[in-house]
């Protein structure tokens, strides 16, 4: 069953562009994006289940979540769409264009290839659920709390995008944990579907991001035979943070190129 969607959209004329995050992100962390898109073309972002804004829900599989963007789609009355997802969000696009081709008129994939990848996120679990027991009522202690699991302080401002004001004064995490970690093993597989995505497709990689190394480079061609790939070189895996104009400027051209 699918799961009714938070979205921002910006209106407009043509096929959208829907932008998808990734895991333990959400529709407000693109939004310089979406201000910049927004004056040549129509944005959508959503919250995927259990993350933004959107309703909590058990199940994180592939097949589910692309459902749910699916359903999306049609209660926007958004026949076809350019998919834009980062990270998990990118395997989510990935199965849609699998499953329903026809409602597909360009991928754009960020730093991730189409194969089930090793678990990696334990000590942000860990840090999540310190937090979470800590009860912090300011971000300086949601820091404290997640800074005793997680050292990278990038990786905590991005996890802190997640707290909102509870009804008691404290801090809490708007996003729905327990269906996340129960759903992590489906989360961290290929995407789901059979065979390739024919279609136009952008492939972005940071440089400095071990998700698509060359290795996966045949595989992700198996998948996105028609993909376009551009690295940015001093970029990680949040490309889009850490190199916002070049990301901005490779999707944009992208896009111009399938208009020309």
């Amino acid at each position: 069953m699918s799961v009714e969607l938070n979205y921002q959209d910006t209106g407009g004329e043509g096929p959208p562009l829907i932008v998808v995050h990734g895991l333990l992100g959400s529709a407000d962390n693109w939004r310089s994006h979406v201000k910049q898109w927004q004056a040549r073309r129509r944005v959508v972002a959503v919250d995927l289940r259990n993350h933004g804004r959107s309703p909590h829900a058990e199940g994180m599989s592939y097949r589910e979540m692309a459902g749910d963007l699916l359903a999306l789609m049609d209660r926007l009355q958004i026949t076809r769409a350019h998919l834009l997802g980062h990270s998990m969000g990118g395997k989510i696009v990935i199965t849609l264009a699998r499953l329903a081709p026809e409602r597909v008129v360009s991928l754009i994939v960020a730093d991730i290839a189409p194969q089930a990848y090793g678990h990696g996120h334990d000590a942000i679990f860990a840090g999540l659920r310190h937090l979470q027991r800590g009860k912090p009522t300011n971000r300086r202690e949601a820091d404290a709390l997640l800074s005793e699991h997680v050292e990278e302080r990038g990786v905590r401002l991005f996890l802190a995008t997640n707290l909102e004001r509870g009804d008691n004064g404290a801090l809490r995490l708007r996003i729905g944990l327990d269906q996340i970690e129960a759903g992590y093993r489906d989360i961290m597989q290929a995407p789901a579907g059979e065979g390739a995505f024919e279609g136009p497709t952008l492939v972005l990689r940071g440089g400095k991001s071990h998700y698509v190394p060359d290795s996966a480079l045949p595989n992700l061609r198996e998948v996105l035979p028609n993909a376009r790939l551009v690295t940015l070189e001093e970029a990680g895996h949040w490309l889009h943070a850490e190199q916002p104009e070049a990301f901005q400027s490779a999707v944009e051209e992208f896009l111009d190129s399938l208009a020309a």
